[in-house]
């Protein structure tokens, strides 16, 4: 879409840190991530209905990010709406915050806001609109160009996760579930500044964790609160995981003594067995 004079944006906040802030660039950067991840992608149902993806700068978690995006090639024409959801890092959030704003601006162009999203989300007492929250965020942010390159024209729900319950996050999810046309994106890193051995680890049992619907905590995943609020939601949704990708900082762009873990996975739905 192209935004005008009287359109609300919220502009890129971590071009230039996180991803490359010239468009042609970060084009190129993330086409390339995307044909090195499809070669080792594995076989998924396109039917894949959420991605748990990491957020950190691309040349961290980019590659991470990538084997998930690239499972979205065949997905392109069905997905319409992309609920993105992720933790707060830089304000506090009681609940679950959205922004006022109608469109997020990345170095690729406007993505607009889903109004019929946003309204069902803000309809909950625990989601308020905080743009103070979305402003520096990256935990978002960073996914869009992803989205854009894979998805071309979409709307999105974004919404980050502060002090919220399990329950709370599931509720909001529900009622964005939607079907083929909605694709979920939950953004989470791993254990923060381990030495590398200590965080396979611990980056391994979390992954167990999560694979189970078991809940974690912030100091097994920055975006716990969200992945909790998956967990709720498993059984009742019948979803079937796969990991795509699980790596650390060490294995990407930086040293060993202390590493960031990132992970992808795909989630399913499958039909209950009666």
């Amino acid at each position: 879409m192209n935004a005008n004079a009287s359109t609300k944006a919220r502009p890129p906040a971590v071009a230039g840190l996180f991803y490359p802030d010239d468009p042609r660039a970060l084009q190129e950067a993330v086409d390339a991530l995307l044909r090195d991840a499809a070669t080792r992608a594995r076989s998924i149902e396109t039917t894949v209905k959420l991605l748990l993806v990491p957020h950190a700068g691309y040349v961290y978690s980019g590659a991470v990010a990538a084997s998930a995006y690239a499972l979205l090639a065949r997905r392109a024409q069905a997905v319409r709406r992309v609920v993105l959801i992720g933790p707060a890092h830089r304000a506090y959030v009681r609940g679950l915050a959205l922004p006022s704003v109608d469109v997020f601006v990345t170095p690729l162009g406007p993505v607009a806001l889903d109004p019929e999203g946003a309204r069902a989300a803000a309809d909950f007492a625990w989601v308020s609109i905080d743009d103070h929250a979305h402003a520096h965020e990256h935990s978002l942010e960073v996914h869009l160009p992803f989205l854009q390159r894979t998805l071309g024209d979409f709307t999105v729900v974004p919404l980050l996760v502060g002090d919220a319950t399990p329950g709370e996050v599931a509720a909001v999810l529900e009622a964005l579930w939607g079907g083929p046309e909605t694709l979920i994106v939950l953004s989470s890193d791993l254990s923060h500044f381990h030495p590398y051995a200590r965080a396979r680890a611990l980056d391994a049992a979390t992954v167990d964790a999560i694979s189970r619907g078991a809940m974690v905590t912030p100091e097994q995943a920055c975006g716990a609160h969200p992945l909790n609020g998956l967990a709720a939601l498993r059984t009742k949704r019948a979803l079937a995981s796969s990991v795509l990708d699980l790596r650390n900082s060490g294995d990407t762009a930086g040293p060993r003594e202390e590493v960031v873990g990132y992970l992808s996975m795909a989630f399913v739905e499958r039909e209950k067995s009666s």
